[in-house]
């Protein structure tokens, strides 16, 4: 498998693309969740000129409805923060899981311990293939109702509810630290017990598996397709992308990105509300039409 976390030699500017990768919250949609109008014609355009989208969220399979009647071709979407591949062509409710990469709860147990340790005041949730749990005190970040309310704990005993699904991720939340700091202090605690990432503004804090990001499914993804790292042109805005944005051949910031998101990225677009998504795919199906005109 190509590795997950090479840097490209080269920006590979040359290279026809095959495949794009593309983030959701912040990147592909606009603020206001929407796709635009020129967002969805130029993804169209690409899947007509044979180039594969992907979108590679953090989001759980289903809040995949604000793009579910834009997946051309495959229907495919990582999830989770790579935790997940799903196929969205059933619609709204009907996601099939194809592949999932899950937290082993041992895992998981060890980061809730160690958090708890590192960040006194930290708050869990426990998201898992079709149920969503949460302690108490873990605040209302959208309009969700949760399957249980309990002590993280107890959410991930072996008779918890919702036992026998898989872990996808933890959500970790802390209502003081600065966001970037909790990231620092919880991937120093960790280790190589499990993969800590961010895409809020806030301190929530998201744990994977070991070795599970963005980066490693979709390399893991595009290794069944051959195609290479070489050929993927990839989009993001914030830290969870980065492991992606930095294995990708191209890859884009956006205009609103994070600092270390521009700092791993090969070039960098407009921001998500002036479409930056839809600004490359244009210029790149450009390109292609060109080469084999």
């Amino acid at each position: 498998m190509t590795s997950a976390t090479r840097q490209p030699e080269t920006p590979a500017a040359t290279t026809p693309p095959r495949l794009i990768a593309t983030d959701l919250d912040g990147t592909l949609l606009r603020d206001d969740k929407s796709v635009s109008p020129r967002t969805v014609a130029a993804l169209a355009a690409a899947e007509r000129a044979g180039i594969e989208v992907f979108f590679v969220t953090g989001r759980p399979a289903r809040w995949m409805d604000v793009v579910s009647d834009h997946v051309h071709g495959h229907g495919l979407a990582i999830c989770g923060n790579g935790a997940a591949v799903v196929d969205l062509h059933g619609g709204p409710g009907t996601h099939r899981f194809v592949k999932v990469r899950e937290l082993a709860r041992d895992n998981a147990l060890d980061a809730v311990r160690l958090l708890r340790e590192a960040a006194p005041g930290t708050v869990y949730a426990i998201e898992q293939t079709y149920g969503f749990y949460q302690e108490p005190e873990y605040p209302k970040m959208h309009l969700e109702v949760p399957d249980s309310l309990a002590p993280a704990e107890r959410l991930l005993a072996p008779d918890a509810p919702g036992a026998g699904e898989p872990v996808l991720k933890i959500l970790a939340y802390h209502p003081t630290l600065d966001p970037d700091a909790f990231l620092t202090l919880a991937r120093l605690a960790f280790g190589d017990r499990a993969n800590v990432t961010r895409s809020s503004p806030s301190a929530l804090l998201e744990i994977s598996g070991p070795d599970v990001s963005k980066a490693s499914t979709l390399a893991l993804c595009c290794a069944e397709r051959g195609i290479s790292h070489e050929e993927v042109v990839a989009f993001g805005d914030m830290p969870n992308d980065v492991e992606m944005l930095t294995w990708a051949g191209r890859s884009y910031a956006m205009g609103n990105a994070h600092p270390d998101v521009i700092a791993a990225a090969s070039g960098q677009t407009v921001a998500n509300n002036d479409d930056g998504v839809a600004v490359v795919i244009e210029r790149l199906v450009t390109e292609r039409l060109q080469a084999s005109g």
